[in-house]
């Protein structure tokens, strides 16, 4: 199944990523009080980010992944674990069982949607009272590195946005009539990685791939002469963990 944003050449870059901070899935999971090993749906699982975080949890997981290559290698990460299932499937069109589930969530996956159809199929397929959770990681921009890199990508590309993952989500859950209104979880992380390493998880960067077009591969190698500079061979990379939790109204 494709999408409009085809991640196909991107799916291995994204191994690199940095994992969901632990401080916030638990603060999550924590207001949402489910029961032990209840049934989450993890829409646009990628490479299993979360789904293992979810799966290390004791919960049982089905993985929804529209893209080949993404899905392949998120199989291959969780083979072996109990109680991961994996299908292909979009956040508008699951595929799922209706009530089915206790959480519904969307690592890094909700902007990509069609973000009020996919509110209806998780009113769907989420169980009465049920939860929907949508989350990205943030570089945190004021990390003077971060700062550095920033202003390398906008004078490149001088109208770079990064579009609805970083708007609040809470002006379309509760305009979808469906859901209370959202309680937002923060936690941070700091994202040990080799300096070469956190360049190629540039090249995975689908926001900067779309906009940066036939510039992208300068932009990356841009960013790779800075860490050069200053001698980097491995990076702390900031990261906020950013939550939105909402239940599903009676």
């Amino acid at each position: 199944m494709k999408t409009a944003w085809d991640y196909s050449d991107l799916a291995q870059a994204y191994l690199k990523r940095p994992d969901y901070a632990d401080e916030a899935l638990d603060r999550m999971l924590a207001r949402a009080a489910l029961p032990p090993g209840a049934r989450i749906c993890d829409v646009g699982a990628g490479v299993a980010h979360l789904t293992l975080a979810l799966l290390a949890r004791g919960f049982a997981v089905t993985a929804v992944e529209p893209n080949d290559e993404m899905r392949k290698r998120g199989i291959a990460r969780t083979q072996g674990l109990a109680d991961c299932t994996w299908f292909e499937g979009t956040g508008e069109a699951t595929g799922q069982p209706s009530h089915a589930f206790e959480m519904v969530t969307f690592g890094s996956s909700f902007n990509v949607t069609d973000r009020e159809a996919t509110l209806r199929e998780v009113a769907r397929i989420a169980k009465s009272r049920g939860w929907f959770a949508c989350m990205w990681n943030h570089r945190n921009l004021d990390d003077p590195l971060q700062a550095q890199v920033e202003a390398i990508i906008t004078r490149a590309i001088p109208s770079y946005a990064y579009g609805t993952r970083r708007e609040d989500q809470t002006p379309v859950i509760v305009s979808s009539g469906l859901f209370e209104a959202p309680i937002v979880v923060d936690g941070t992380i700091l994202h040990s990685v080799p300096a070469m390493d956190w360049v190629e998880a540039w090249r995975s960067h689908a926001t900067l791939a779309r906009q940066a077009e036939a510039k992208r591969d300068a932009i990356v190698d841009e960013i790779a002469a800075l860490l050069a500079a200053r001698k980097l061979r491995t990076l702390e990379v900031p990261y906020v963990t950013r939550i939105w939790l909402a239940r599903l109204r009676d």
